[in-house]
């Protein structure tokens, strides 16, 4: 079980694995712990585009050196499982940092937050913040990508038939085709669309689903085999593919889930969403 800090935010378990991403340590496994989201790292460089980009939305006094510190920070803390910092981190810096505080919100909440209602609220915030973020960086694709994850999370809540019908499922869609059109290695943007046409062709079939919601199973494939592809080390991948295999084929799918978990949890662990991706997926075959 996790454990319970004065805050509300629940802590790692005991358990877990510790992460150190300090000094150098960030910047070097950078591109392998943002394979998924190809989130940019955040140097100055990037930190100064982000104020330009933001312009008056951006919070006052802040200069690109200082950004980047504070991101960086911002995500060392994530990295290592640090949430409820990494999300106070990026809301510190508000729309700068939508990226960082809705990630950290968002994988505290789908795996730390037991209480159901507590949970679809988080998930609720994490696609206000996002929104934000839309309206200030449009041009970025994890602003789009992190409204799609907190409405797919919230959907997946209160349950897909429920989403369909409250025209949730358009927009996680409309979220994911934006993030996709600006950055189409979009690893975690291929998984969720993958995971999305599964969802809506198994829950309506294959029939309604393309003609209303334009959901295939061959389109869920041929976006897994994508994000499979980008990220094939990354735990996630592969405890999605064993979702979308049982979403698609049921009882047929069992065995290839089954193997697909087995993947995902014999993975090493390269930060604590990818330790709590393969302890999630172990759990399927327990």
């Amino acid at each position: 079980m996790a454990t319970k800090k004065k805050s509300g935010w629940a802590t790692l378990p005991a358990k877990a694995p510790k992460f150190d991403f300090s000094g150098d340590a960030l910047k070097k496994a950078w591109k392998d712990l943002h394979a998924g989201d190809a989130e940019p790292y955040p140097d100055a460089k990037r930190a100064a585009a982000l104020l330009k980009a933001a312009g008056k939305a951006a919070p006052k006094d802040l200069d690109a050196d200082g950004v980047a510190t504070q991101l960086q920070d911002g995500w060392r803390a994530f990295h290592e499982g640090r949430f409820e910092a990494a999300h106070e981190a990026g809301r510190a810096l508000g729309v700068l940092g939508a990226s960082l505080a809705t990630k950290a919100l968002g994988i505290h909440a789908a795996y730390l937050v037991n209480d159901d209602a507590e949970r679809l609220q988080r998930f609720e915030f994490v696609t206000a913040i996002a929104e934000q973020a839309i309206d200030a960086l449009p041009g970025e694709a994890n602003s789009h990508y992190r409204r799609a994850f907190g409405l797919g999370r919230y959907s997946q809540g209160i349950s897909i038939v429920k989403a369909l019908k409250q025209g949730l499922a358009g927009k996680v869609r409309e979220s994911l085709d934006k993030t996709l059109a600006i950055e189409p290695d979009h690893a975690e943007a291929r998984l969720a669309m993958a995971v999305y046409h599964a969802e809506v062709v198994s829950k309506v079939g294959g029939l309604i689903g393309g003609m209303t919601y334009g959901a295939k199973a061959s389109e869920a494939e041929k976006h897994l085999a994508a994000a499979l592809k980008l990220m094939p080390k990354s735990p996630v991948a592969h405890l999605e593919q064993g979702n979308v295999a049982l979403l698609l084929n049921g009882a047929k799918g069992e065995d290839a889930a089954a193997a697909a978990y087995e993947k995902a949890a014999g993975l090493k662990p390269r930060d604590a969403m990818e330790w709590l991706d393969a302890r999630h997926a172990a759990s399927q075959i327990e």
